[in-house]
């Protein structure tokens, strides 16, 4: 750990930054290579910090490789479902980094879910629908959440099932690939 941050500082003396971007928790990084620059006669880099996106896990780090992500390219009913699935409490900081909405509007909306005004569930039905909005447009976010509705609170079947039909005994990795879920065997199998 100690290294770490002075090979961070050393990256922002090789590259001679002018202005290196980090989440709050880079914030002693950050001002190390600031340290380390003025130390080898360069001008300080300007750093700036950003808060930490949480994952749909609600605590740590929204990140591709502990799995609890939700990438701008996946389908919108995919979206709209990890949205739904995240806790309560990672509403505010999905709301603040990811909307368009105004801070008042966010205050209002947790204020009447806090009061019990508004029950959790359509604050998030709200959430979901606006960052499908936003990376998918309007329509998508209301099939989105329609699907929701359909799928998860009526527990109909979903409108469309691809078949997979299979010749032969077939371990689930290997069959999980054939029907296009997954990339390779490995990424089946996690």
């Amino acid at each position: 750990e100690f290294f770490y941050a002075l090979m961070q500082a050393y990256d922002a003396v090789a590259l001679a930054t002018d202005v290196q971007v980090g989440g709050t928790e880079q914030l002693f990084n950050l001002m190390a290579g600031r340290k380390l620059m003025e130390a080898m006669g360069l001008r300080p880099q300007v750093c700036l910090t950003l808060p930490i996106l949480v994952g749909t896990d609600g605590h740590m780090r929204m990140s591709k490789s502990t799995g609890n992500a939700i990438a701008i390219a996946e389908p919108p009913e995919e979206q709209y479902g990890k949205v739904m699935s995240m806790p309560d409490e990672a509403m505010r900081n999905v709301a603040e980094l990811v909307t368009r909405w105004t801070p008042a509007y966010i205050d209002q909306l947790l204020g009447q879910v806090a009061s019990g005004a508004l029950h959790p569930r359509d604050a998030k039905m709200a959430l979901a629908f606006e960052i499908v909005d936003i990376l998918h447009g309007s329509e998508a976010a209301e099939r989105a959440q329609a699907h929701f509705a359909r799928v998860f609170q009526q527990r109909t079947l979903p409108a469309a099932i691809p078949p997979l039909v299979l010749s032969a005994p077939t371990p689930l990795s290997e069959a999980i690939v054939a029907g296009g879920m997954a990339p390779s065997k490995s990424a089946a199998r996690r």
